[in-house]
């Protein structure tokens, strides 16, 4: 199994979001793959609240932490591309990780 970072947009509609990135992660593990998606753990409750500030940039930190062991980023676009999710992606490019663009829907 190829470990990978899973990009997928949490803000905005959280609950529409949330519901895709499982779909994502689904769609990851049918393929072989070991998705880490950080926005999945880290925003439930008890963990950190996404707003509040510094625990939404802990969040994303620790994410980025998470993807120096990964072997590739695979960006789920089906309902755009965020914020947090450009600063996964351009942690990928910094680190020259392959980066894989997706559709599901």
């Amino acid at each position: 199994m190829q470990k990978i970072i899973l990009e997928s947009p949490y803000a905005g509609d959280i609950e529409q979001n949330l519901a895709y990135a499982r779909e994502c992660m689904r769609d990851s593990l049918h393929r072989g793959e070991a998705p880490f998606a950080s926005h999945l753990l880290y925003t439930q409750d008890g963990i950190l609240g996404d707003h509040i500030a510094h625990e939404r940039e802990m969040g994303i930190n620790a994410g980025l932490v998470w993807g120096e062991a990964a072997e590739k980023t695979v960006v789920y676009q089906d309902l755009g591309i965020s914020d947090g999710m450009r600063l996964g992606i351009e942690r990928a490019e910094k680190l020259g990780r392959p980066i894989e663009y997706r559709k599901i829907r």
